[in-house]
């Protein structure tokens, strides 16, 4: 599975009602999707799938707020993360 489709899949199953969609340029923090404490399990999530670790520092709320903006963040610490 590609990394956008595994991260939709993921906010979807995590934080969204099941009529709802999210692409890749839907803003999840400003629009209140994802809570800064959905955005830790989200954070621990990518460590986990990606074998990474994402500094504090990095794990800015504007990282998080659209999948292709978390995808360029997963490349970061993981150019090879498909």
């Amino acid at each position: 599975m590609a990394m956008q489709d595994l991260i939709i899949e993921y906010i979807k199953d995590e934080y969204l009602e099941e009529d709802d969609e999210v692409g890749l340029d839907t803003p999840l923090i400003s629009s209140g999707i994802v809570d800064s404490f959905s955005m830790v399990s989200l954070k621990t999530f990518l460590e986990n799938k990606y074998n990474i670790s994402i500094p504090d520092e990095k794990a800015a709320p504007e990282a998080f707020d659209t999948v292709r903006k978390i995808i360029d963040l997963v490349h970061e610490f993981n150019p090879d993360a498909e």
